[in-house]
């Protein structure tokens, strides 16, 4: 990966691919996790635990695999801590896309009292190791790419890795793994022969979908399996009624659920959990992040919508930025370079032109002018700035909280408001203007020399 981070902490669509992976094995309800680290695993695990933990009820063991031997010598450090009567499914941190069907077919064919393997056929295998069958089509083995003679790497049908089968047999097949092999490697996919030989059952289970079992090797496999993601999140939202404008140009990263007739236009990216009502337009180069957003809702290209909760019929932007703990009732209109933060604005409210609304609480049907400040940070404390109803904020406007403009008030353009403005008042902050008759501009004195003389008529 050419990167001083863990390979499975590399995204896609805005989540390691571990996690990606834990979310999918969670949705089996597993009695225990066991999750094997080797290279910077006190990265790997402070960067993960919490989330792991938000997903699953299951007991999460982190089992430190301190030599890299191979992937059978990397099951055999987790098996002390696995129970003997269990199933055992083996998942990789690094396939990201494998889907909670596929691994309940592969646990199902252990339960039978077999061995599940899930595999798929590539048209171009690459490296990967290759499922070896008798002419009657029994599995036979896995053999290596790095072992497997010309006429192996002819074959197709590619092992995955995962695989589930009972505890007591994985523990007694491991054991007589050897590392003869061009890796000089504990071989996991050695137990598939061990099990042949012994009459087991070994079921090849052809994944849902080939690029299930895809993994991540280098940047370049990376960014394939992020479009194909994409691709997939892209139909999902399709299938729901949203319109969008090109689909490669759409980033789900997380969430979301639409009503039907939205509007996608292109570069908009969906972070977290996003909820969209009917008919919402969103447009290009929009970012929305955990936030709810009513039926009509009009975003403007370039707009940043981030822990909001936005009601039916309002219109946001262009160049907004709507912040955590933003709540705007239905109507109200937010327009260019306009900044809100713990903010609340009332039914048909506006801020069309540059402003910024942090801690402040604002009623209905008023009108925010250009250049609005709300002052709402001292240095040290947060203060609350409270706005009745019908209040009308002129241009260029400081509001200097802890302030409370009450219903129905004016505040003239370019005043600084420090003090309660009653309700009907008018508030004029600002010097009275003097016009000085016959002033002369200063003209640039050079170093050393006196002023020069201003140029004459």
């Amino acid at each position: 990966m050419a990167s001083r981070r863990p390979k499975v902490l590399h995204e896609v669509a805005g989540r390691p691919m571990l996690v990606h992976v834990l979310a999918t094995v969670a949705q089996l309800q597993p009695a225990a996790i066991h999750i094997v680290v080797g290279h910077l695993a006190d990265q790997v695990r402070s960067a993960t635990a919490g989330t792991i933990a938000a997903l699953t009820d299951a007991s999460v063991e982190w089992v430190l695999q301190e030599s890299q031997r191979g992937t059978g010598h990397a099951v055999m450090q987790a098996l002390p801590g696995v129970d003997q009567d269990s199933l055992v499914l083996v998942v990789y941190g690094d396939v990201p896309l494998v889907s909670a069907r596929t691994l309940r077919d592969c646990l199902a064919a252990a339960a039978r009292g077999g061995f599940g393997l899930v595999t798929a056929e590539l048209d171009d295998p690459a490296e990967l190791g290759r499922i070896v069958r008798d002419p009657g089509g029994a599995v036979l083995g896995i053999v290596e790419h790095r072992d497997a003679d010309a006429a192996q790497r002819r074959i197709r049908e590619i092992n995955s890795g995962i695989m589930a089968l009972p505890a007591a047999a994985l523990r007694r097949y491991l054991a007589e793994v050897r590392p003869q092999n061009a890796q000089g490697e504990y071989y996991l996919t050695d137990i598939v022969a061990l099990a042949v030989a012994e009459g087991r059952s070994v079921e090849a289970l052809q994944a849902s979908a080939p690029e299930e079992v895809l993994g991540v090797n280098d940047r370049l496999q990376l960014a394939q399996l992020e479009r194909i993601y994409q691709a997939h999140a892209v139909r999902e939202l399709l299938a729901q009624g949203v319109s969008v404008a090109d689909p490669a140009r759409v980033d789900i990263r997380g969430t979301v659920t639409a009503g039907p007739d939205c509007f996608l236009d292109v570069n908009v990216v969906l972070e977290g959990v996003v909820r969209l009502g009917s008919d919402v337009h969103v447009g290009p180069g929009a970012v929305i992040r955990n936030s709810v957003l009513g039926d009509g809702v009009r975003v403007e290209a370039h707009t940043l919508i981030d822990g909001a909760e936005i009601a039916d019929a309002c219109t946001l932007g262009p160049f907004a930025r709507i912040r955590p703990g933003t709540r705007l009732e239905s109507g109200v209109r937010i327009g260019n370079f306009v900044e809100t933060k713990q903010t609340s604005m009332g039914r048909g409210s506006k801020a069309n032109h540059l402003a910024y609304l942090g801690d402040a609480t604002i009623g209905q049907d008023c009108n925010i002018g250009a250049g609005t400040v709300t002052c709402n940070y001292d240095g040290l404390n947060k203060h609350p700035t409270a706005i009745g109803d019908r209040v009308f904020v002129g241009t260029n406007s400081t509001l200097v909280a802890p302030l409370v403009i009450a219903s129905d008030a004016f505040v003239a353009a370019g005043s600084t408001v420090t003090t309660t403005v009653d309700a009907g008042d008018l508030a004029v902050g600002r010097s009275r203007q003097r016009n000085i008759h016959g002033w002369v501009r200063p003209y640039q004195r050079a170093p050393g020399k006196s002023p020069e003389e201003p140029p004459q008529d």
